[in-house]
């Protein structure tokens, strides 16, 4: 069920909320994102600021115009083996709105964002929201190790009428 007054929107039509969300990349995943890690929060997420082509990334906003939360597809990701993709990847809501919806909605909208771009099958790879996986049909595949420990890798074949 979607959070009422809840809508997830391109990246690409937001770009003032990177800055807030490159903070929370760094708090969440400090060993990649941090001072001392390979990655650049504000970059990653200009990358993804299309709408017809990966990467790509959706945000949740609430009623207020806040945003609470993203995730992206990209070609890539922790876990990622040559010839899977796209991924479902960089999914992050704000923590005091975790448990209410806003997960599942953005789960939802990168599956149907992935089908709208002609994709068939999508992966993800997470220490964390498997229940929002399996609920929505994903299946585990595997283990791999990341910075931050043992990750499930999942995949989901998207519905096709």
């Amino acid at each position: 069920m979607t959070p009422p007054k809840l809508r997830i929107i391109h990246l690409a039509e937001a770009p003032e909320t990177v800055s807030t969300l490159a903070l929370w990349f760094i708090e969440e995943w400090m060993p990649y994102y941090g001072p001392e890690g390979p990655g650049e929060a504000e970059d990653d997420l200009l990358a993804c600021c299309n709408r017809d082509e990966i990467p790509v990334a959706l945000i949740a906003i609430d009623a207020d115009g806040a945003v609470i939360g993203t995730a992206a597809l990209k070609s890539e990701s922790v876990g990622s083996e040559p010839g899977q993709g796209p991924w479902l990847a960089a999914f992050l809501v704000a923590k005091d709105h975790r448990g209410k919806g806003v997960g599942t909605a953005l789960v939802a909208a990168i599956e149907e964002e992935a089908g709208r771009l002609g994709f068939q099958t999508i992966y993800t790879s997470t220490d964390a929201a498997e229940g929002i996986y399996r609920r929505r049909g994903w299946k585990a595949l595997n283990q791999v190790s990341s910075l931050r420990g043992p990750i499930t890798v999942y995949r989901k074949d998207l519905d096709r009428c």
